[in-house]
């Protein structure tokens, strides 16, 4: 199925909310994560909170999420307020897998790897730290979102990272593989909201930073 073409998605579904983490620990201390990190930092912790608050403004029949530690942490405030939660565990929301690279300082890896970094920069669709590209990301995020499209709901909250929002989001407009790149990384805890016929908004603040 040529990614380049916007979703062809049952007529059930109207719309995905993405909600980005909250800020990391490593957020905070400027590592890179891919698959590997921490949880969230104290300030994460209350852009969670303020997220799930936000949230209640919004009604659901699905939740799906990644499985890594930050998201987990982010989504839990929301699932204390549901009466009958049930949340979908989908690794294919993982972050973009940066290999050898999670856990190193952005700087580290700029000072000792500036042609990879450089390359990167221009558009280069690198496996950094010999992970994946972003043609991979994009390829298990459109894999996950046609699952969810099969399976006849109607709105759903889908809490992941940067790397599959942007991918999902040139998705919904119908960009071809590579042109995310042209996207804001989504900042934490922002909300960006994707229907049938496109993308409906991007990178919206649901907290301190609105």
């Amino acid at each position: 199925m040529p990614l380049r073409h916007r979703a062809r998605w049952s007529c059930l579904v109207i719309e995905l909310v993405l909600l980005r983490h909250g800020e990391s620990v490593w957020n905070a201390e400027h590592r890179y994560q891919g698959q590997q990190g921490t949880g969230l930092s104290a300030r994460g912790r209350q852009q969670a909170k303020q997220a799930a608050e936000y949230l209640q403004s919004f009604e659901f029949d699905a939740i799906v999420a990644s499985d890594l530690q930050r998201v987990t942490e982010t989504l839990q405030p929301y699932v204390d307020t549901l009466d009958q939660p049930s949340v979908h565990v989908d690794r294919r929301w993982r972050e973009i897998d940066v290999g050898t690279w999670g856990g190193r300082l952005i700087a580290e890896v700029a000072a000792e790897e500036p042609d990879v970094v450089e390359a990167f920069a221009r558009g280069e669709d690198i496996a950094r730290g010999g992970g994946e590209t972003f043609r991979q990301l994009r390829a298990r995020v459109w894999e996950a979102m046609q699952a969810i499209a099969h399976a006849h709901v109607r709105r759903v909250l889908v809490v992941t990272h940067g790397g599959p929002i942007r991918v999902a989001a040139a998705a919904a407009l119908g960009l071809p593989v590579g042109a995310e790149m042209v996207l804001d990384p989504p900042g934490n805890c922002s909300l960006t909201t994707l229907r049938l016929d496109g993308l409906t908004a991007y990178n919206v603040p649901t907290g301190m930073d609105r």
